[in-house]
């Protein structure tokens, strides 16, 4: 499927389950309050790629703190490649939805991690080809 892109969605962990969901991976540190484990049918949960519980709590979900939360939350991803890794390898292969279990649509983790993980798809090729033209002509 060369030039058909990332396909990584995000979704409630109360919404129904979909065919086109693909890979479901929970992206909480906590388990989501009032879901059995069997219910949520999950193909793996990344606890460690969420929010560290510091930044989460500090967060509050307050969304005059999006900018800032945005920002550490992406250092926090810069400094933990082996969490988020499985999460783009896997995307690669076929459709990944990452469920999160906030309230607020718009300022939730799980919006930043897709968003970061976007970005890493689109720079990894261009480090590759950066690195492979450094060897030529020498």
């Amino acid at each position: 499927m060369p030039g058909r892109g990332l396909m990584i969605r995000i979704k409630r962990t109360y919404e129904s389950r979909a065919h086109g969901d693909g890979r479901r991976i929970l992206v909480e540190r906590l388990w989501p309050r009032g879901i059995k484990k069997e219910a949520l049918q999950v193909h793996a949960w990344i606890k460690d790629v969420a929010p560290s519980t510091q930044l989460r709590k500090w967060f509050g979900h307050r969304p005059e703190r999006w900018r800032e939360f945005r920002r550490r939350y992406k250092k926090e991803l810069r400094a933990n490649t082996g969490a988020w890794s499985p999460i783009l390898d896997a995307s690669k292969r076929g459709t990944v939805t990452l469920l999160y279990s906030a309230h607020d649509l718009e300022h939730n983790g799980a919006v930043v991690l897709r968003e970061y993980l976007m970005e890493r798809s689109r720079a990894r090729p261009k480090a590759k080809r950066a690195k492979a033209s450094h060897g030529r002509g020498k």
